[in-house]
């Protein structure tokens, strides 16, 4: 059995019926228009074994930002990596890798990570769309990202210190008003320091900074605590870059629509935890070896930065430019 391809130059999102459609159809139709006769689902044949159309389509379908005028060459380069896939694969059958216990377990853990987020796709997918209702209330509850959006000109200052140096260090930054200055206190007192600057969207900051930075003016900064030290993040400059409802409409609905499927995924494994009996075994046995393994257990990721997709904000902005 030809197993589905994974290579890396194909994987990600999924792609219009029409680049399929288009992809399909470049291998049933001969050079100049004209039809074979018998048309077949098979695009190519490795000595014994076939490689299909629909495994071709398998892999294009997963092909990000493919236009439909590339499927076609797309799929030529496709199949000639099925055709190097199945190739490796009749060798390793020949010399019986398929029975290697890591191998069997390889194949096994990606069958079992391939069923569970079907089955956590099946029930983001239940989740609704947004009302414009919503998308409006999100909005209004956000104005340093929207209404108010500014663009940041930032000095960022990275500071090591200890608990000690960090009161000291801080109190001598106390009624600094530029970037320089403080660059100059941090000097004066032997701080180790380094230094950059950035420009930065509102959308690009995780959101409690956003309203932080909403709330400075220029020369003013903010103290952010670190493992080793402490960070300073100074406004040099502002730029005012506000964002019509319209404009922010599709990203809000992205957000609260991934958002959404985060929690309904997550609020299902709770449920489905709750439901089923656990047992832990060996040297995870006791309430204490339970407790650190579901501390340590990978957590459903929260919403990056300010949780917007950047780019499809930028797509709304398209019309500022």
């Amino acid at each position: 059995m030809n197993l589905a391809p994974g290579h890396s130059k194909f994987k990600a999102a999924r792609l219009t019926l029409t680049v399929t459609l288009v992809a399909a159809a470049s291998l049933l139709v001969a050079c100049g228009g004209e039809k074979k006769k018998g048309a077949t689902q098979v695009a190519a044949k490795v000595n014994k074994e076939e490689i299909s159309v629909h495994q071709i389509n398998f892999v294009l379908q997963r092909t990000p930002n493919l236009r439909p005028e590339q499927a076609p060459e797309a799929s030529k380069r496709i199949l000639e990596g099925l055709i190097d896939q199945e190739l490796a694969v009749q060798q390793a059958t020949e010399q019986k890798l398929d029975r290697d216990p890591n191998v069997v377990m390889a194949v096994e853990a990606a069958k079992r990570d391939i069923l569970a987020r079907a089955y956590t796709d099946k029930i983001a997918a239940s989740v609704a769309k947004p009302t414009d209702a919503e998308v409006a209330d999100y909005y209004a509850k956000h104005p340093g990202l929207f209404s108010q959006r500014r663009i940041y000109t930032l000095q960022e200052f990275g500071v090591e210190a200890d608990e000690a140096q960090k009161a000291a260090l801080q109190t001598k930054l106390q009624g600094v008003t530029s970037a320089a200055q403080a660059a100059a206190a941090l000097t004066a007192a032997n701080a180790k320091f380094a230094s950059r600057e950035v420009t930065q969207s509102p959308e690009n900051l995780p959101l409690g900074v956003v309203d932080k930075l909403a709330a400075l003016n220029v020369g003013q900064f903010l103290v952010n605590p670190a493992p080793k030290g402490f960070g300073l993040v100074f406004v040099n400059a502002v730029k005012p870059a506000p964002v019509t409802q319209e404009q922010a409409k599709q990203a809000i609905e992205n957000f609260l629509i991934n958002d959404r499927k985060r929690v309904a995924v997550q609020d299902n494994m709770k449920h489905l935890r709750q439901e089923a009996k656990v047992e832990y075994m060996g040297q995870f046995t006791g309430p204490a070896a339970a407790a650190s393994a579901a501390a340590e257990a990978p957590k459903p990721a929260g919403p990056a930065a300010s949780g917007l997709d950047a780019s499809s904000l930028q797509k709304g902005l398209s019309g500022l430019k």
